[in-house]
């Protein structure tokens, strides 16, 4: 948010109130914020009206009131909760009263009433502090990354301080940077005192900087300096009853200081002590707060590795997955919320089973709240697009270079399998690589538009994340920083300065101009199109913001978070880091991400995504520099993440919890996408592909292997027989669909099996193994299930025509583009287009799915290409299509088939895919997508890791 006057500020959060109560009588127009602004000045400053920039209140909120939020979805269990939360609850509240007017000053009315909604939601499936006898709730809230989870939590703090809560635990991060950085943000928004070492106020802060109710003060046991962790020395000194006002600890997820804890809890605080004689504490309500959760906190058996490549004892997440169930263990009254950015945290949870000294799991049983995304979130969906016929369409902000490592990855500037004493060489001389030094002044050029747009006042910092040794890191740093000197030298001084200017220049005409005009067009009503500036005025502030940019190396310090927060000039920062920068630490005004992979694969992805977040003003600014490889997996990430929002919505709305949810994303054939980490230390993953729909999108570009694979497409549909329908006609509510190719209904199993068996699929389309739907097909058809297939024959594309096996002709083939970037194979978009999955459903069938697919809709700015808000559907989505298709619908007279399964066979133009390998071939390409019904028989299959494939791909299990 752009940082205004005071004057300007008051008057801005005045308009909003009075537009506010407007809002029931009608829209809220551009004149009516222009009308409101002018009374709030006129109050605010009396007879000195220009004191109040009218014009940047107006813009600021014209953005705020066009901006939307979906709605969040949740799984619960209520076993054993008693409902609890209502308005006569609320009437005495106020920590959270003085929360929501410090988050109305800087956000829209409307991303204020989402938080108080969405924490409502969360504190009402807690459970009421004051209820007598023991109790224990625990949740996870999955909010997208970089989307404000701080904000929320902040908020449900505030509130459960309100209802009774007397002791709250944050378990924030794993280096002291990250927890202080909490810690700050919970001074500001729950504490209102700036905290120090010796314990006394500093001065008041956010919340109590109005001096609003000073005498409701929470305590705190922690502080923001880098030793402010919980330690021994505060221990001795504290004593807590439950009429005190409540405690805050902003804690390290480190084994000694959880112990630490642990072990002052049960000598100071526990009151009572149970039939074993073990001591606890019976009388204060605990709130612990997991923030990352699934990072550190789950059992995944994962090691985390030093700077001296030693093991790190103090992270190893078994130890503080024990400790944190014991802490909560320790409490009869407790509630546990864990969040995260990827909901793939729940894969990890390994179903320990409940010890005595431990207690139950982490996993969330009693609920899991999706959080939704307002309009303005640029995330993996509108940054890499998702998965379309047409290919990817994201926003133009990717860079893609090669030159950080020879072509066999064996040597250059930073090989992928560096060791820790490599020095950093780019064509044998001690320099940084082209890629680099690019990025680099894109940095600058985009700190200097910043400026001459007036967001001076604003950080502003630029990621380089190339290795995870720190000896390596010190090299990057010095070569970055020799780099930045230079310019300084040359430009401020004006000694040989031309060619760099020059340099600059056609960077920016060549590129920011450009890509700031083709990002107007993807901006959402509540984001402001950037104007276009002419070269001379970025030139005009290039030698101050040279003269400002500082080179550090990131490494888990506090200071790495302090510096933001100190009052003093705005911080032009290029932070060079490893894992310490991985997780969480907010940098200021991200403009440009320079990544190459390291080996954690899954962390790194994580990471990556802490380049997502609210740009706003400066979007068109922004660049990612990476390496082909990384942005693929980057996609492959967010649709995966995007099936399993889907997934839960689905699960949603059938009342669902958490634990089916578990228990249906642990066999989900997702996991052959996401869990690299995972696969290093699993045994075997046990998948279903009940209710999945599974699509080849890399496919073979070797003649021999798709001719085979021709050959086994041609052997089905001769062992089909004649087909059932020729161009199949489907009524879709009043109108009449209508495709090109044939269509056999009643196919037996054996078929689609001996069809898996013989057809070819590549080792990079991880998702789609011939040989696992092979062995599904079976194992299912030994149920009963899956033994009576729809197949069809599609064409209708704009491609040359094919004849089949028994004289099936297709006119045209279908046409989809290779994706250039990628040599190895055939890689394309989507395959299917969404109606044909519905080929096999009649006209009942397709309007209940419909129906169903209505129900769950959830406009979620966060999941959407474009940040636009959708409109309802007006076709069923695959999710609703599998479940009618296997579960059928007794209230739209549509009898569960699950017997049926879709598979659907594409010929690929070759001629038309763009690809240089396919440029001689004249046959198709045989592509196939395969539409599972849901079913609940259970059935799995087993997918046997290769280790030595996984070790090659993502270096050894560390």
């Amino acid at each position: 948010m752009p940082e205004f006057s005071t004057s300007t500020a008051t008057a801005l959060s005045i308009a909003q109130s009075l537009l506010v109560a407007e809002k029931d009588k009608g829209p809220i127009t551009a004149a009516l914020i222009t009308e409101k602004v002018a009374i709030a000045a006129s109050v605010v400053a009396p007879g000195n009206e220009d004191s109040v920039d009218k014009a940047a209140a107006v813009a600021e909120l014209i953005r705020r009131f066009s901006l939307w939020i979906g709605q969040d979805t949740a799984l619960s269990d209520t076993t054993g909760h008693e409902a609890w939360l209502n308005a006569a609850r609320k009437k005495d509240w106020r920590y959270w009263p003085r929360y929501r007017d410090m988050l109305e000053r800087k956000m829209s009315a409307t991303a204020v009433d989402a938080v108080d909604k969405s924490t409502d939601r969360i504190l009402g499936l807690m459970e009421d502090p004051g209820r007598a006898g023991a109790w224990d709730r625990r949740g996870l809230v999955v909010g997208h990354v970089q989307s404000g989870k701080t904000a929320n939590y902040s908020g449900l703090i505030c509130k459960a301080a309100d209802s009774g809560y007397k002791m709250i635990i944050i378990l924030a991060g794993l280096h002291n940077n990250l927890r202080s950085q909490t810690q700050i943000r919970l001074e500001e928004g729950f504490l209102g005192y700036e905290t120090s070492a010796t314990g006394d106020i500093v001065k008041l802060i956010g919340v109590g900087a109005h001096g609003r109710d000073f005498e409701i003060k929470p305590n705190c046991a922690t502080n923001r300096t880098n030793t402010g962790d919980f330690n021994t020395k505060i221990a001795k000194h504290l004593a807590i009853s439950p009429e005190q006002r409540p405690w805050l600890f902003v804690v390290k997820k480190h084994k000694v200081v959880l112990e630490r804890l642990l072990k002052w809890i049960r000598g100071h605080v526990a009151d009572a002590t149970d039939e074993h004689g073990k001591r606890f504490v019976s009388n204060l309500p605990l709130l612990l707060i997991d923030d990352e959760a699934d990072h550190a906190s789950v059992d995944t058996g994962e090691q985390h590795i030093g700077a001296d490549g030693k093991p790190d004892e103090d992270h190893e997440p078994k130890a503080i997955n024990s400790r944190i169930r014991k802490i909560l263990n320790v409490f009869a009254k407790k509630a546990y919320v864990g969040y995260t950015a990827t909901p793939f945290a729940n894969i990890f949870i390994h179903r320990q089973n409940e010890t005595p000294e431990e207690g139950p799991d982490l996993f969330p049983q009693s609920f899991i709240v999706n959080l939704a995304a307002p309009s303005n979130y640029v995330g993996p969906a509108r940054v890499f697009g998702l998965q379309t016929p047409e290919g990817r369409s994201g926003l133009p902000l990717t860079r893609v270079f090669q030159d950080h490592a020879s072509e066999d990855g064996r040597d250059g500037w930073m090989p992928p399998k560096h060791q820790k004493d490599h020095s950093p060489a780019h064509m044998g001389q001690d320099t940084l690589p082209p890629s680099l030094r690019e990025a680099v002044h894109s940095f600058v050029l985009a700190c200097a538009a910043r400026e001459a747009r007036g967001q001076g006042d604003e950080h502003s910092s630029m990621l380089v994340h190339v290795t995870r040794f720190t000896l390596v890191q010190k090299e990057v740093h010095r070569q970055v920083e020799d780099f930045v000197q230079k310019m300084k030298l040359r430009i401020t001084r004006g000694i040989d300065h031309e060619a760099l200017l020059d340099e600059l220049r056609a960077l920016w005409e060549s590129d920011f101009v450009p890509t700031t005009d083709a990002i107007a067009s993807k901006l959402t009503e509540s984001e402001e199109p950037p104007s276009v500036l002419p070269w001379a005025e970025v030139l005009a502030k290039l030698p101050d913001v040279l003269s400002d940019i500082d080179v550090r190396m990131v490494n888990g310090k506090a200071k790495d978070a302090l510096d933001y927060a100190e009052d003093g000039p705005p911080l032009k920062v290029i932070a060079i880091g490893g894992d310490k920068l991985a997780r969480g630490l907010t940098l200021e005004g991200l403009c440009t991400s320079y990544f190459v992979r390291t080996t954690k694969m899954y962390d790194t992805l994580m990471q990556m995504g802490r380049w997502f977040g609210y740009r706003p003003g400066y979007i068109d600014l922004c660049r990612l520099y990476t390496t082909e490889e990384l942005v693929e997996w980057f996609g492959h990430i967010a649709d995966a993440s995007e099936e399993l929002r889907e997934e839960f919505d689905a699960m949603a709305e059938s009342g669902a919890t958490p634990r089916d949810y578990g228990l249906r994303v642990q066999s989900h054939p997702v996991l052959l996408v996401t869990s690299p980490l995972k696969m290093r230390t699993a045994k075997n993953l046990q998948l279903s592909f009940s209710g999945d729909l599974l699509e080849t999108v890399s496919m073979h570009n070797d003649g021999k292997i798709l001719d085979q694979n021709l050959d086994t497409a041609n052997k089905l549909i001769a062992a089909c027989g004649a087909p059932g329908e020729p161009n199949p006609k489907r009524m879709r509510g009043a109108q009449e669909q209508q495709w090109d190719g044939f269509l056999w209904n009643d196919v037996p199993a054996d078929h689609i099996a001996d069809f898996f068996e013989a057809f070819i699929t590549h080792p990079k389309a991880r998702k789609v193994n011939s040989a696992l739907l092979r062995d599904f097909v079976r194992s299912m058809a030994a149920t009963g299930e899956l033994t009576s297939w729809t197949v069809a024959l599609l064409g209708g594309g704009s491609g040359d025509k094919h004849t089949f096996a028994g004289g099936l002709t297709i006119d045209k083939m279908t046409k989809r583009s290779a994706d250039k970037d990628i040599a190895d194979r055939y890689a394309i978009g989507r395959l299917l287009s969404p109606r044909d999955e519905a080929i096999d459903l009649d006209d009942a069938a397709w309007s209940a799915a419909l129906e169903r697919t209505k129900k769950m809709f959830n406009p979620d700015a966060g999941r959407q290409k474009s940040g636009v808000k959708p409109s309802e559907p007006d076709t069923p989505n695959g999710p609703s299509i599998r479940f009618i298709r296997g579960k059928g619908s007794e209230a739209d007279g549509v009898a569960p088939a699950p017997q049926r399964g879709l598979l659907l066979l594409y010929p690929l133009d070759p001629q038309q895919a763009g690809s240089e390998a396919l440029a001689d071939r004249k046959d198709p390409v045989m592509a196939f997508g395969v539409s599972f019904p849901s079913s609940d028989s259970g059935v799995k299959v087993e997918y046997a890791v290769d280790h030595l494939l996984w070790t090659q791909e993502y270096g050894p299990a560390d």
